[in-house]
């Protein structure tokens, strides 16, 4: 996922010093972690003297937070900080300010290469201690160059700033909150270990008190974060141990949260309290991402993670059995090293027995530094790409199925954002799809009943149903 950060412009201030307000453009790559990340860099900045802008011509600070999931993604980084090399040389021409600055996983795994190969960086940072970018620009803007992807002893969100309200709203409806970072379960394609660390979980106190600070900010829908998000875990005020499931039943108690969703979520941590929480909780939308990644119980292993193709299967079926109308999301690897035809085989098998309403899928690619990239047995690439491109029909098919089986229903929407044409807004649907809806009356934060009339290729038709 690519996604540029926008916000609206605040209002020209002036800086202690008299001078104007500086800007800053983010581009965030990855995950929804990386979105919340960025917007939470933003909010740090904005004491310092940062508006955040969309048109990179104006910016006096660019930040580029980066993920390492994929092949190359480091690549990519370093080909658009020649771009931006060049942009800054152009700028200190004119003898005006154009910092540069890394931040995400890239940083943190690549920290020195990334001064060595990219003079022009000012400031490498990585996904643990973005709450010292402020004090790592200062120290750059004095001539050094600096790096800091040491893992942070104190909370980086104890030393964020409060969310304000403004900000909020310029950021819509719905949000992320972070609840959880890192992992613990080193499956052996997966890079996150080494770059965002051991699992840790946020106190209960300072989650509670974000939801709010949003929801009194205009937000309806929030989406709990977490590399692995039912690992969450804390106590209460009575110093009793609680779970993902507790802190989504403590959340849905804030008056005006209407939404709450949560991502992304591991079979291992699947407990019975979240599973009555989906059961329970009319705030809890019907959907899990759940990612299996393979039907092979010997991939499975393979993989370290820990679970068979029969416990994902069991697990699923305890979940709608306590929320028949949940739909279920998954990832998948195709092409892992020694991956025969029978397990990618047995993988098609628990697509068709599980039938996603939504998945994704990849074609296995090494990391360096994990214990996958030194596996001997590596699948050809024109055999991963056959899988794939099997394994994808498969869950397109899937996926417009269960489009097409809401064709009918009446559902209630958030909606979001304005349409392409005049009158019409574009919402979610509680299994998260996007649904287009011609809602001349309404506005961007309504919930609203439609009824489902149609289905386009990534979204579905609806119309204000009749009371």
């Amino acid at each position: 996922m690519t996604q540029d950060i926008t916000v609206l412009d605040a209002p020209k201030e002036l800086l202690r010093d008299g001078s104007n307000r500086r800007k800053v453009f983010i581009k965030t790559y990855g995950c929804q972690m990386n979105v919340y990340d960025s917007g939470r860099m933003s909010d740090a900045l904005d004491r310092d003297g940062y508006d955040q802008t969309e048109d990179l011509g104006e910016a006096d600070l660019v930040l580029i937070n980066t993920c390492h999931i994929r092949e190359k993604a480091a690549e990519k980084v370093y080909s658009q900080l020649g771009r931006l090399r060049d942009m800054k040389k152009a700028r200190e021409a004119e003898g005006r300010e154009f910092m540069i600055g890394v931040a995400g996983c890239v940083a943190q795994a690549e920290g020195e290469e990334i001064l060595r190969r990219a003079p022009a960086v000012d400031v490498v940072i990585g996904p643990q201690t973005y709450h010292r970018l402020p004090e790592a620009l200062k120290r750059a803007k004095s001539g050094e160059r600096v790096i800091d992807t040491e893992y942070a002893i104190e909370d980086k969100f104890e030393h964020l700033p409060a969310t304000g309200k403004a900000t909020i709203r310029a950021r819509g409806v719905t949000s992320f909150l972070t609840v959880q970072e890192g992992c613990d379960k080193f499956c052996t394609f997966c890079v996150v270990p080494y770059t965002r660390g051991a699992e840790v979980s946020r106190p209960l106190a300072q989650i509670v008190d974000e939801a709010q600070k949003l929801v009194d900010g205009g937000v309806r829908e929030i989406t709990l974060l977490g590399q692995n998000v039912n690992a969450w875990h804390g106590v209460d005020g009575a110093g009793r141990e609680m779970t993902l499931g507790d802190l989504l039943y403590r959340l849905a108690e804030i008056p005006g949260l209407a939404r709450l969703r949560y991502t992304t979520s591991h079979p291992r941590d699947m407990d019975d309290r979240l599973i009555a929480a989906h059961r329970d909780l009319r705030a809890l939308m019907p959907y899990l991402h759940l990612p299996v990644q393979s039907g092979s119980d010997r991939i499975l292993k393979a993989m370290n993670r820990r679970h068979t193709a029969d416990d994902y299967v069991r697990l699923i079926g305890k979940i709608r059995d306590a929320r028949p109308d949940i739909a279920i999301s998954g990832d998948f690897i195709v092409g892992f090293p020694g991956e025969t035809d029978a397990d990618f085989e047995d993988t098609m098998k628990i697509v068709e027995t599980v039938r996603y309403a939504q998945a994704y899928s990849f074609k296995y690619s090494t990391r360096p530094g994990t214990p996958g990239a030194d596996l001997k047995d590596q699948v050809p690439e024109d055999v991963k790409a056959e899988r794939l491109e099997r394994l994808q029909a498969l869950l397109i098919r899937q996926q417009h199925e269960f489009a097409e089986e809401c064709v009918g229903r009446e559902v209630d929407v958030l909606l979001e954002k304005p349409g392409r044409y005049d009158g019409q807004l574009i919402g979610r649907s509680p299994w998260l799809q996007s649904v287009i809806v011609d809602a001349k009356a309404l506005q961007i934060g309504d919930i609203v009943k439609v009824r489902i009339t149609g289905t386009g290729p990534n979204s579905l038709i609806a119309e204000v149903a009749q009371n």
